[in-house]
């Protein structure tokens, strides 16, 4: 559900969605998941609300279009999950450096990339965006109220 647009970003929720990976695996989310998405930044971020707190899960990406069909962007493998405690991983640096080199990533991708992990560890340090509580509560409780409505 798209909750907010704007000119640079998109807000959405989803919950209990089918999902299908690239080699066709098909699996179904198990938890309600603020989603967002900005044409600028080279992420997007999912703030997963689990029973234990908010987990994120962070793809480095393309800055994301959304045209008639869908939104778009390229997924660079590349990934931080943050934990509800705080802690955070930087993931799947050797499928990046595998896609990397299969695909010819240049290296003005890697730069602004890596540039943006930065921001992104910037943001969820600060509590910027959609890693503060305020932003959680007020965007799970609109979801709330709209799929109510339906």
């Amino acid at each position: 559900m798209v909750l907010k647009t704007s000119e640079n970003a998109l807000i959405g929720c989803n919950d209990h969605t089918l999902v299908t990976e690239s080699d066709g695996r098909r699996w179904v989310t198990r938890e309600p998941a603020l989603v967002y998405f900005h044409k600028h930044y080279w992420f997007n971020i999912i703030a997963m609300i689990r029973d234990n707190g908010v987990s994120y899960y962070c793809n480095l990406a393309s800055p994301a279009v959304l045209d008639r069909e869908a939104l778009k962007y390229i997924d660079y493998d590349l990934d931080v999950k943050v934990f509800p405690n705080g802690e955070k991983k930087l993931l799947d640096v050797d499928e990046y450096e595998e896609h990397g080199a299969k695909w010819h990533y240049s290296s003005e991708i890697d730069k602004i990339l890596k540039h943006n992990v930065l921001t992104l560890v910037d943001w969820i340090d600060g509590g910027k965006g959609p890693f503060s509580k305020e932003y959680i509560e007020i965007w799970y409780k609109r979801y709330l109220e709209l799929s109510r409505r339906q």
